[in-house]
């Protein structure tokens, strides 16, 4: 695999990290089919949503893939009166990288990161490297420090 912007940053930063490949599915980009691809708990891959909010920010939410993103927490969280999910069509211009494939990690732009507290079960979790198809496997404190990630409470457990 091509270097992605992401290996690159964290290679700059001395950052240890393992590539993770999988096979892609158009059909189905959930990232729980991902974590359950790698043989990975659901709750150690997170994935990156990108929201704005009523005041034109841009913020990235990070969140276990088996959850769902809490609005009005990050909202709250972010000093916000409300956010929104951005269109998908929106995600490359935005971010540099299409769906299935969103990091925090190198974006095209620094947006703030808020990151769900259950993050900090984990000594190491996943998340995009930038493409589809491959994960970055890194401690999550390294993750936190690069992407200068705040945490809260802001996913929604739900049941399955």
């Amino acid at each position: 695999m091509a270097k992605t912007n992401a290996v690159r940053l964290l290679d700059s930063w001395e950052i240890q990290y393992k590539l993770l490949d999988y096979e892609v599915d158009l059909e189905d980009l959930a990232a729980e089919s991902t974590a359950r691809k790698l043989n990975l708990a659901s709750e150690q891959l997170f994935k990156t949503l990108v929201v704005r909010s009523n005041t034109n920010n841009l913020y990235f939410a990070v969140i276990p893939s088996n959850t769902q993103l809490n609005l009005k927490a990050l909202a709250k969280l972010a000093g916000e009166r409300k956010v929104e999910m951005i269109a998908v069509k929106e995600l490359k211009s935005l971010t540099g990288y299409i769906r299935g494939g969103v990091t925090a990690i190198a974006s095209k732009k620094d947006y703030p990161v808020y990151v769900d507290e259950t993050i900090e079960v984990f000594e190491r979790i996943a998340v995009s490297a930038g493409v589809r198809g491959t994960l970055i496997m890194l401690a999550t404190q390294d993750y936190l420090q690069v992407v200068k990630g705040k945490i809260g409470a802001i996913a929604l457990f739900t049941e399955t």
